[in-house]
């Protein structure tokens, strides 16, 4: 709808465009059971005003939804929390986004062909200068992250086989959703962009800028302010839950879904850790038992899983039982 601010023959609308009222009467007419105007009309209208009139150019005569600098006060704090909520949540019910599957993993990890590629470059930087420290540290974490890479590789595959079998219609349609970022995350934005599917980035501001990985849908990609509505919309539509080896935000993911899910605050659901090797040699979970930190029956929370395939079987089984996820 538009509602106008009328001088003489002429009409502004939400836009700022002049109007006849011929226009205007016409544009009326198209929304005939709204009689009162949009927050973005009056915006518009507020907006055009004479300059130079004290009350007018008063920060307190702004419309509080048009004033940033009120909108960013620590005090408002519960407001951009609700609009960070509320912008996601009604985006992805316009999209039919409605059981996910969350992939989780390191921002660092490569694809096979970048890290093959590093590798070389690293180590004709070695064989030009051998006593060089810093040529044997990047060469060294070049080997790593060629290792690495296979998981890069497992993280697309598991994303393509979760979007092909939702695609097919012969079970309740599931959508990859990653942090929108590199590594792990690209690689499952990538799988199911693959097979001509959609899925989900949540990316968050950070001081070194993550941007969003191309095979996101941009419609489908948001950024964030506060960690806490980005983990809560990773979690609100989750029928299971992947993790790739990664570092700190990885395991902030990891050890918040187990602690919700320990505590009763979700739902149960598959939480799949791709590598054995890595999670058994950086976290000892049986000391936790021992130390009687947490219970044996615990560690049935989680499960190690080597393929894709192993993960699929648990996810389809998850999903065609019909147990809810969050």
């Amino acid at each position: 709808m538009i509602v106008s601010c009328q001088w003489g023959e002429e009409m502004v609308n939400s836009k700022g465009d002049t109007m006849s009222k011929k226009e205007e009467t016409s544009k009326q007419d198209e929304n005939p059971g709204t009689i009162f105007p949009s927050a973005a009309d009056d915006v518009a209208i507020a907006r055009q005003v004479d300059k130079g009139d004290p009350h007018l150019d008063s920060p307190a005569y702004r419309l509080a939804y048009d004033d940033q600098e009120f909108i960013l006060r620590d005090e408002m704090r519960p407001v951009r929390l609700l609009l960070e909520l509320s912008k996601t949540e009604l985006a992805l019910n316009a999209h039919n986004i409605n059981s996910t599957v969350v992939i989780f993993g390191s921002a660092r990890t490569v694809e096979p062909e970048e890290a093959e590629k590093q590798l070389s470059q690293a180590q004709q930087a070695l064989q030009l200068d051998p006593d060089s420290q810093a040529a044997k540290r990047l060469c060294q974490q070049a080997k790593v992250r060629l290792r690495h890479a296979g998981y890069y590789a497992q993280a697309r595959k598991l994303a393509q086989q979760i979007t092909e079998q939702s695609l097919l219609g012969k079970m309740p349609t599931l959508h990859v959703i990653t942090g929108g970022g590199p590594g792990i995350m690209e690689a499952a934005n990538r799988g199911a962009d693959d097979c001509g599917g959609v899925s989900v980035g949540l990316n968050i501001v950070l001081p070194r800028e993550q941007r969003p990985n191309p095979y996101t849908p941009p419609e489908l990609c948001f950024r964030f302010h506060y960690f806490a509505m980005r983990k809560m919309h990773f979690l609100m539509r989750a029928r299971a839950l992947v993790v790739f080896p990664g570092g700190f935000g990885t395991m902030d993911e990891l050890f918040e879904t187990l602690t919700l899910v320990q505590t009763k605050k979700i739902k149960p659901m598959p939480i799949l850790l791709f590598g054995r090797e890595y999670w058994q040699r950086l976290l000892n979970f049986d000391v936790m038992v021992e130390e009687d930190m947490i219970d044996a029956d615990d560690l049935n929370r989680f499960r190690y899983v080597e393929s894709v395939e192993e993960a699929w079987d648990i996810i389809e089984s998850q999903v065609t039982d019909g147990v809810a996820g969050v």
